[in-house]
């Protein structure tokens, strides 16, 4: 690591501390050359994930809209904000860990209606409807004929 004061390109450690929930690492150094103290602060680098829309166009992937979509899902059920944030965790931690740069919508809304079905069976009919573009009534009863009972 370079000194912040003379540039010289070595340095140690003298102290380690784990910031923002485990989220980066905060060290202290010390220059091997002028013996002057700085801070440095490491934090994982991630790449961009883009989502591929069913038009073709690619977008950042934001992860407020997977909330938002569950929000609307789960208005006026017993669903808590902490199980929506835990599911929209864990939906980036799986398209995270796929190593994938590009993810479809289509495989996006499956894993949302995987977990919604775990949680609630009318939030996930109510985004089901949304994200297949329910037409008519066939439609509900066939995806309410596949809920387990």
């Amino acid at each position: 690591m370079k000194c912040y004061f003379c540039d010289y390109i070595e340095s140690k450690v003298i102290d380690s501390r784990a910031t923002d929930e485990n989220a980066s690492i905060r060290r202290r150094r010390e220059c091997l050359k002028c013996a002057k103290r700085f801070t440095t602060y490491e934090v994982v680098e991630s790449t961009p994930i883009f989502v591929v829309k069913t038009d073709g166009r690619r977008e950042p992937m934001d992860s407020n809209k997977i909330r938002l979509g569950l929000i609307k899902a789960c208005e006026k059920r017993p669903v808590s904000v902490q199980q929506i944030d835990r599911v929209v965790g864990e939906i980036e931690k799986d398209i995270s860990n796929s190593l994938l740069q590009e993810v479809s919508t289509q495989k996006i809304g499956e894993m949302i209606m995987e977990r919604l079905r775990a949680i609630d069976p009318i939030a996930y009919v109510r985004f089901a409807s949304v994200y297949r573009q329910f037409s008519d009534v066939t439609s509900f009863v066939e995806i309410i004929s596949d809920m387990p009972k």
